[in-house]
């Protein structure tokens, strides 16, 4: 006699209504510790003239005292702004710093920072051109994308982002410029935000906890592997963009090889947890539609499935990296420099540790994941029976 669907896993499957009421109960507590962390303060900076700040429309601007030494302008640009009807001057200092400088013309919008007397004859400061309006935009189509092709999965997706983005704003900066050890810090906080978006996700189910401990596995190999190599290879992170600059703001108790650390196993997490959860979906799915097999056949399933991915994960990583220096190694070849002599400079050799180490625990991610989910899949029923009607 054919055994209905949902006591494949469970004698029996809790009620609709309780695992509604289950669901939005947990929701609402997600949503609560996001709210919380969004009023959470953040550190006083030296200087706050945010509250300053306006929105202007540039109407002219003025050249003169600019110069150009080659390829860059350094001196002052001068401007005409309109603030709420209102035609102001503002200056805007250009250092012969093409990473840094702006330059406006005419029909732009411009942040300013406006004097605490403002006065009809004040000059104001042109801090930079005004992004968050487009971006605004931006951001709100994809996140009626995101919702209308996820639909529910879409949106608690669109939850994580926020959740991950608060999380490293609110949590992880905080804590590392106060002193504490960034690599460690930087591991708990993924292992938060892989908990919640693999909950999110998959639920509290056997799916849910085989993606997680498999992509935990990976990074903490990846943890091990960053501390091993960058050691041994000499990398500091000194090589981290504006690494001199943050030791120069007031913290020079920092350290850079942990932040550098820290920086490849919050990066590489985000991968990890897409193979992970890959692999369990995969193997759950198998066991659905077999519930008869048992832990080598489904290790032997996921492990196939983990091949597949794999290759093309670990090619998306160096692909992704690779994009960050690009520049880099234009340089390189554009000087004629010999492979021996850049593969092995300080920058190369950072970005090297970086790819290496996230792919390194990449593949590593494949048969963890596999093997605890073969072994959760594979276990009796009871622990898990609450949420097994449907293991997608």
């Amino acid at each position: 006699m054919r055994t209905p669907k949902s006591h494949i896993f469970s004698g029996a499957s809790i009620r609709p209504s309780a695992k509604t009421a289950r669901t939005a109960l947990v929701a609402l507590a997600f949503l609560g510790g996001t709210l919380a962390l969004w009023l959470l303060p953040t550190i006083r900076p030296y200087v706050d003239d945010t509250r300053r700040a306006r929105v202007a429309r540039v109407v002219a601007v003025d050249n003169a005292d600019l110069l150009t030494q080659g390829l860059v302008e350094f001196g002052t640009q001068h401007l005409t702004v309109d603030l709420k009807g209102v035609a102001y001057k503002a200056e805007n200092e250009m250092r012969g710093q093409l990473e840094l400088d702006k330059k406006f013309a005419p029909g732009d919008k411009a942040l300013v920072i406006v004097p605490p007397d403002l006065a009809p004859d004040s000059v104001l400061v042109a801090r930079d051109h005004w992004r968050l309006g487009w971006g605004g935009v931006f951001f709100a189509a994809f996140a009626a994308f995101l919702c209308l092709f996820g639909g529910w999965v879409g949106a608690k997706a669109l939850f994580s982002f926020l959740f991950s983005c608060l999380v490293i704003w609110k949590v992880l900066i905080p804590l590392v410029l106060e002193g504490w050890s960034a690599a460690f810090v930087t591991f708990a906080v993924t292992a938060c935000l892989t908990a919640v978006i693999m909950y999110l996700v998959a639920g509290w189910t056997r799916k849910g906890l085989a993606g997680f401990l498999g992509a935990m596995l990976g990074v903490a190999a990846s943890f091990g592997l960053a501390h091993v190599f960058g050691r041994l290879m000499s990398v500091t992170g000194a090589t981290m963009p504006f690494a001199g600059q943050l030791l120069y703001s007031g913290y020079p108790h920092l350290d850079l090889r942990a932040i550098f650390m820290g920086a490849i196993v919050l990066s590489s997490s985000g991968a990890a947890m897409d193979l992970a959860m890959d692999i369990a979906a995969g193997v759950g799915e198998v066991k659905r539609h077999n519930a008869a097999l048992g832990f080598r056949a489904l290790l032997r399933s996921g492990l196939r499935i983990g091949r597949s991915v794999v290759g093309t994960m670990t090619t998306t990583l160096l692909l992704a990296y690779s994009g960050g220096y690009l520049t880099l190694l234009m340089v390189f070849a554009a000087q004629g420099t010999h492979p021996v002599d850049f593969l092995n400079s300080t920058l190369v050799s950072a970005e090297l540790v970086k790819t290496l180490v996230g792919s390194f625990g990449l593949v590593l991610v494949a048969p963890f994941t596999a093997l605890v989910a073969a072994a959760l899949f594979a276990a009796p029923k009871r622990p898990f029976s609450c949420a097994y009607a449907s293991p997608s």
